[in-house]
């Protein structure tokens, strides 16, 4: 069995706690789970597999996943607080986080039917098609920048199939996991269908090596991903990996700078920057544009409001530790020591919380560690580029190929110039998106797999060929 080896964590048994990243307070922490809650919660969830398989049960499942999506519309303000206590988000976004949610759990519901129809073959030498069929229990483990979108993902979906879930959350949310297990149940789900469980990293080996486990999902880091990835190699399980980004957004000579200006703050600084699929490095095409971006960002970054969280009025929250808070002004320091220009920001911010100045940087070369890094805060990295051709080799110049934008007026021309672009997902005059009916997800070192859409459904199902020759 694998040692997993996780970020950020010395010890294998970590603490559970709400530290509110605005004051760094412990508002709460919570017990780790034991090896019998463990057994409890897969034996639940393999009865309750094996009941689904023979009964099916999929207009319950539909009900009752259309309930989880009301009553996260009813109690919206609790579950967005609960996310901005558990790690620092603006309350403005944690309720629109709650709306995707709820959005994801309509979708599915409503789709699963389709999705699970059976899909037919040329009758070439008989008749053949597939069933799509639930596989058992899966496992999640699932970090903390959005800690309710990133359990719907996985939930919503295997539900619908029929593949009961078991999570281990990121330790600093942990009343947004134990509140999305008290929201699946007060929906009416059967005992087994979700439960979280405050897991140590053996117990987590222990979970995806058991048999009863049959997937593994995981949205993280690289070095979380590796380690994910190994035990469930190990072991034979199907494994989907969402991992980190280093997005570009490519700014063409025509691009429109009304729509950049009304972009940049989106996609940078949602979620203080520690979105994976948010731009981190903007790449344009021209020195006089370079300047005119240059210039644009700093004067949007100028108008962030930094404080309460809770307050709607603030525009920048905290970051969600401090660890995340020195790790990002570290990276700062390396970018700047190698040589890189910090043409705003990088200033203190005299505040018990986790707060890091927005701050641009330029002048970066390829030999700066910084330039194939992923910072996972509110710094925006400008590149200036002299053609077309130059901005897509600095583009897949990466290990990482999670998403990316490409910026023109001539949209039928941006679409070429992002295909060219080695990634899961490039978005066209706009910044990154989340929506229940497209796909999410990456190549390189940004992962595999996709969730989301009927390929984020089709994840984790037994795909049964029945197949009936000629006579």
């Amino acid at each position: 069995m694998f040692k997993l080896s996780l970020p950020n964590h010395k010890e294998d048994v970590m603490a559970y706690q709400t530290i509110y990243p605005y004051t760094n307070e412990v508002l709460k922490t919570y017990d780790n789970a034991s090896d019998a809650d463990l057994e409890k919660a897969l034996a639940a969830g393999h009865d309750l597999y094996k009941k689904w398989r023979a009964d099916g049960g999929l207009s319950e499942r539909k009900a009752i996943l259309h309930q989880v999506a009301d009553l996260l519309r009813r109690d919206t303000d609790f579950y967005a607080e609960t996310m901005t206590k558990d790690m620092g988000k603006l309350f403005t976004e944690a309720k629109g986080e709650v709306e995707l949610c709820a959005e994801i759990a309509d979708y599915f519901a409503d789709k699963a039917e389709e999705f699970l129809q059976p899909q037919s073959f040329e009758p070439i030498h008989g008749e053949a098609y597939c069933l799509k069929q639930a596989v058992g229990v899966i496992f999640m483990v699932e970090p903390w920048n959005f800690p309710f979108y990133q359990i719907m993902r996985v939930f919503a979906p295997n539900f619908m199939i029929g593949n009961p879930t078991v999570l281990k959350h990121a330790s600093i949310c942990p009343g947004s996991a134990q509140a999305f297990e008290n929201l699946v149940k007060e929906a009416g789900a059967p005992e087994g269908s979700f439960k979280n469980l405050f897991l140590s990293y053996d117990q987590v080996s222990k979970a995806i090596a058991d048999p009863r486990v049959q997937g593994v999902a995981l949205t993280g880091s690289e070095r979380g991903g590796a380690s994910i990835a190994a035990e469930a190699g190990a072991n034979l399980k199907k494994s989907a990996l969402e991992l980190g980004g280093n997005d570009a957004f490519i700014i063409l000579e025509d691009a429109d700078f009304d729509l950049l200006n009304d972009t940049i703050l989106f996609a940078r600084l949602f979620n203080a920057g520690q979105v994976c699929t948010s731009s981190k490095r903007f790449v344009v095409v021209g020195q006089d544009n370079y300047q005119k971006f240059v210039d644009m960002v700093v004067e949007k970054f100028k108008t962030v409001k930094w404080g309460d969280p809770m307050d709607p009025e603030t525009t920048l929250a905290p970051l969600s530790s401090a660890e995340a808070k020195k790790d990002v002004l570290a990276q700062i320091k390396l970018a700047l020591d190698h040589g890189a220009t910090a043409v705003y920001g990088n200033e203190p911010i005299d505040h018990p919380g986790n707060f890091v100045h927005p701050t641009v940087l330029t002048n970066i070369s390829k030999d700066n560690p910084i330039y194939n890094t992923e910072i996972f805060g509110p710094v925006a990295s400008i590149y200036q580029v002299d053609s077309e051709e130059e901005a897509i080799e600095l583009a897949n110049d990466s290990s990482y190929g999670l998403g990316g934008t490409v910026f023109s007026k001539n949209v039928d021309h941006a679409k070429a110039v992002a295909a060219k672009i080695e990634t899961g997902m490039s978005f066209i005059n706009s910044g990154w998106t989340s929506h229940p009916e497209i796909p999410f997800g990456g190549i390189k070192n940004s992962g595999y797999g996709r969730e989301l859409s009927q390929l984020g459904f089709d994840a984790f199902v037994n795909e049964h060929l029945i197949f009936t020759p000629h006579s």
